[in-house]
């Protein structure tokens, strides 16, 4: 274990305080995802700082202000890395509060399942633990699975404890010609990213060099530098359902997101979801201090 820096969770509750509506401001990558806040929101900074590395233990603690990028290269020297995206600017509490996985959530699996412990500040302004700093020791309601993805609604993260994931020896991607990208997926093992556009799928795998030469040999990819451009417009569909889709986009096969030009239409909310999501906030936030205006069953 290295010791970097002391988090003052402190001083960010402080900042927080107990009154009035506050949100917590990182990178503004994902600022627009919800809606903005309303008119008068106090904006606040969470904590910036790698607190420290456990390389056997395959775990870090950061301050939530930390730049993923900035962690990503502390743990590169361990040769290890954090299944999080790495958009230029996005903080570790900005991408967890948001939930939305990069394009290797098919090998990665979803941000969620990066966060093992997090403290955060109450809508009552109190620091608050929701889970454990090793995997599998939490009993009880899952409250970091609750806090990814809650648009800070349910509280204001400050720092987390993360797993993490080694660095694969080589990540390539490659390209190929298909109408049928599900039969690309299951010619592969265990791609980090399949992307397809209705008629070419860019497939990025990760591991030894020669095994994914191998593997691309077979399936007949041909080496590429880079996925292609991603439209601006985030959707959410069934995976299987990426067969229907039309117009301008690439999707991400296997997971249900698509990038596409034109926004999804708007869907109807289940009200059994709806009601939940209501009776969430109330129990976490009554008042609607965190983040208020912010729809989290628009993100």
């Amino acid at each position: 274990m290295i010791t970097e820096t002391a988090i003052d969770l402190a001083a960010f509750a402080d900042k927080v305080g107990s009154e009035g509506p506050v949100a917590v401001v990182g990178g503004r990558t994902q600022w627009d995802v919800g809606g903005q806040p309303d008119p008068g929101t106090r904006l606040v900074e969470a904590p910036s700082a790698i607190a420290w590395i456990a390389a056997e233990e395959m775990t870090v603690s950061c301050g939530a202000g930390t730049l993923v990028t900035e962690l990503d290269a502390a743990l590169a020297e361990h040769g290890q890395c954090v299944a999080l995206p790495d958009w230029e600017g996005a903080t570790v509490g900005g991408v967890l509060a948001v939930g939305h996985s990069g394009i290797r959530r098919l090998g990665y699996g979803p941000v969620r399942d990066t966060l093992l412990q997090a403290r955060y500040v109450s809508a009552e302004g109190r620091l608050v633990k929701a889970g454990g700093p090793t995997v599998k020791n939490v009993s009880g309601y899952d409250l970091c699975r609750l806090l990814v993805g809650s648009l800070g609604s349910v509280g204001l993260i400050g720092d987390v404890i993360l797993r993490t994931r080694p660095v694969p020896a080589a990540s390539q991607w490659f390209r190929i010609d298909t109408r049928d990208p599900a039969r690309l997926v299951a010619a592969v093992h265990r791609p980090a990213s399949v992307l397809w556009d209705g008629g070419t799928a860019w497939v990025l795998l990760e591991g030894h060099p020669a095994d994914n030469d191998a593997q691309a040999a077979a399936a007949g990819l041909i080496e590429t530098s880079g996925p292609p451009p991603l439209p601006p417009h985030r959707w959410s569909i069934e995976p299987n359902d990426v067969g229907a889709l039309t117009g301008t986009f690439v999707a991400e096969v296997g997971v249900g997101v698509v990038h596409h030009v034109d926004p999804q239409p708007r869907r109807a909310i289940d009200p059994v979801v709806a009601e939940l999501t209501a009776r969430i906030r109330d129990v976490f936030d009554p008042t609607r201090r965190l983040n208020p205006g912010r729809d989290v069953l628009a993100s």
